[in-house]
């Protein structure tokens, strides 16, 4: 599962001055992702501006390309022209995912019903994360599975010669599940229906509606969503212009709430209700973030944030924000890792089944950096020290391992610019697959984190 020694590039950040500027952070991921799988399945063509050019997302343009959509860059621009609803042809090889969850299960959802085999494959983080809440709404479909034990890739998917509609109750929150399910209905006859209990980001609600699917979503007094797509409609190809990624904008936007003196401008984010629990947390613990210029842009809701230093105070963060903010937890252990008192956060499950263990990873992380923190088979109890005195490595060999997950990476070089000692972790390599420009728009603000 571990990468090899030799490919791993340590960084290391320190205390720094006040952090300031004016930035715009690389586009939404999960939008780039969808925009991406719908271009390439919808007839026309689609134009995508904002596209986050990680590796994770560039998996997801090679996969549509080999599945017949064909893609390319124009200036800031990608245009795609697509194949139509129902013409994927069979890829000659196997889809390698790299390290991207996301593209994998909602590519996994999109070729489901295709009466032809596809393989998918992915690194050795992807390799061991578990596929079965996606498998299994797909095998009611009729859809036959390969796959190593856990449900683990590779996969092969081979699709029914004809594929029925599922009305589908999503046990747990996650919008990859309801996304997959809701992809596969799109080449299915009939009216493909999800239920999920718990709201979760609806990404894909908004994008299938631009691009002319025909899509229904009702809400329960008890806040239950019942979604209904009718299959085999035509999509037509749309202009998207990606807003900026929250998950990434948690990085800067944290480190000016903890580094002294810092005032920070941040251009076009997204501010979805379903992504913004990160955003009203650190609010609820006394963050000075102001929302100018609230608008709309292409069906998603979009601010600046002006993030100035800020006295935090811990809170109890409740289990059903969980899934406005899941990929924000371990940054946001970090703010609580220089607030005053205790911050609680309950509903973590997930966090057990991401790139790592993140709830592991930050846990021990913390504590390897001087942070009084307990770790629950679900929660998370820090206890802040305001002042960063004693942060940062307590040993001088002490180093964070990331375990090839780039939020782990980010989070731990975020701690370091307010702590008193620095921190290092053993691996920046892997923000690739997310941020890309991460360490030079840290550095434009001012931050003092070197790699290796």
């Amino acid at each position: 599962m571990g990468q090899a020694a030799t490919s791993l590039r340590p960084a290391r950040s320190a205390k720094s001055g006040a952090l300031r500027g004016d930035i715009r952070v690389p586009g939404d991921k999960s939008i780039s992702h969808r925009a991406l799988l719908l271009g390439g399945l919808a007839a026309g063509e689609t134009q995508i501006s904002g596209l986050i050019e990680g590796d994770d997302v560039m998996r997801t343009g090679a996969a549509m390309q080999a599945m017949g959509a064909t893609i390319r860059k124009q200036g800031d621009i990608w245009i795609i022209n697509g194949v139509g609803n129902g013409c994927l042809l069979e890829p000659e090889t196997a889809l390698d995912f790299g390290n991207s969850g996301t593209g994998c299960r909602l590519a996994m959802g999109l070729v489901s019903p295709y009466d032809f085999t596809t393989t998918f494959t992915g690194d050795a983080s992807l390799s061991g994360r578990p596929m079965q809440r996606v498998l299994d709404p797909l095998r009611l479909m009729g859809v036959q599975v390969t796959a190593r034990p856990g449900d683990r890739l590779p996969v092969t998917l081979r699709g029914p010669r004809a594929p029925a509609p599922i009305s589908y109750r999503v046990p747990m929150a996650s919008a990859q599940v309801k996304s997959a399910v809701l992809f596969a209905g799109l080449n299915v006859p009939g009216t493909t229906t999800v239920i999920e209990p718990v709201p979760t980001r609806d990404h894909t609600e908004r994008m299938l509606k631009d691009f002319g699917a025909e899509l229904e979503v009702e809400t329960a007094a008890d806040g239950a969503r019942t979604i209904r797509l009718q299959g085999r409609g035509r999509l037509e190809g749309q202009t998207v212009d990606v807003p900026g990624d929250p998950s990434s904008t948690a990085f800067p936007l944290v480190a000016a709430l903890i580094v002294p003196g810092s005032d920070l401008t941040l251009r076009n984010v997204l501010m979805n209700p379903a992504r913004t629990g990160l955003i009203l947390t650190l609010q609820e613990m006394g963050a000075d973030i102001e929302i100018l210029d609230p608008r709309h842009s292409g069906g998603e809701d979009v601010a600046d944030l002006r993030v100035r230093a800020s006295e935090l105070t811990g809170v109890t963060v409740p289990a059903d924000r969980a899934p406005s903010m899941i990929d924000e937890y371990p940054v946001l252990a970090i703010a609580a890792g220089f607030a005053k008192g205790e911050t609680v956060m309950h509903g973590l499950e997930e966090l057990r089944i991401k790139e790592s263990d993140r709830l592991a990873a930050v846990a021990s992380g913390l504590a390897l950096n001087g942070v009084d923190c307990t770790e629950g088979r679900d929660w998370l109890s820090v206890r802040g020290r305001p002042d960063g005195k004693g942060l940062g490595a307590i040993a001088r060999d002490a180093v964070v391992v990331t375990s090839l997950d780039h939020r782990i990476a980010m989070s731990f070089l975020v701690m370091g610019l307010a702590s008193e000692n620095p921190v290092t972790v053993d691996d920046c390599s892997i923000i690739a697959t997310s941020f890309p420009e991460f360490m030079a728009i840290m550095a434009g603000i001012g931050a003092e984190i070197t790699g290796q």
